[in-house]
């Protein structure tokens, strides 16, 4: 598979991984309530309340989850805005930001978490992690010996 090829699929995954946040975000405000979370809703309340947790608490879970819902769909635009500059114009600065975002977001959500025990959140912030950030860094580094051939060639 040549690198041009690669980079299709690779920006292809990318757009997928930003309209995968966008689903997510829409839907969170609509299924928090939902009987196939009560094992992650139990999980969650665990961390904070023991096996008892209060009625009021489990409302008050579902309201931050539906809450966070615009929050991954106004990510979820940025993502896909940053790689549609990055794919068009090459960017290493698009890739980069977008590196910087899961860098400086993954390890304080899974500190949060753990501080929680909310092991769940860690593992899906890891997957997240492992599936955004090795396409990024490829992405950024091709782009990169790129933007180096093509300023060779246009100044010679």
């Amino acid at each position: 598979m040549t690198s041009t090829t690669t980079r299709t699929w690779v920006i292809r995954w990318m757009y997928g991984i930003a309209v995968g946040h966008l689903l997510v975000g829409i839907l969170l405000p609509w299924i928090g309530e939902l009987s196939i979370f009560e094992t992650y809703h139990r999980s969650v309340e665990a961390g904070f309340w023991g096996q008892g947790a209060p009625a009021t608490a489990r409302a008050q879970q579902v309201w931050w989850i539906s809450l966070f819902g615009p929050t991954v769909q106004s990510l979820a635009l940025w993502m896909g805005a940053l790689v549609f500059i990055g794919d068009r114009q090459r960017s290493t600065f698009a890739w980069g930001w977008l590196m910087a975002g899961v860098i400086v977001w993954a390890p304080q959500d899974m500190l949060i978490s753990l501080r929680a025990g909310a092991w769940i959140h860690v593992w899906i912030d890891s997957v997240a992690v492992i599936t955004m950030l090795p396409p990024l860094v490829w992405l950024w580094w091709h782009d990169r010996k790129e933007s180096r051939v093509h300023t060779i060639h246009i100044r010679k």
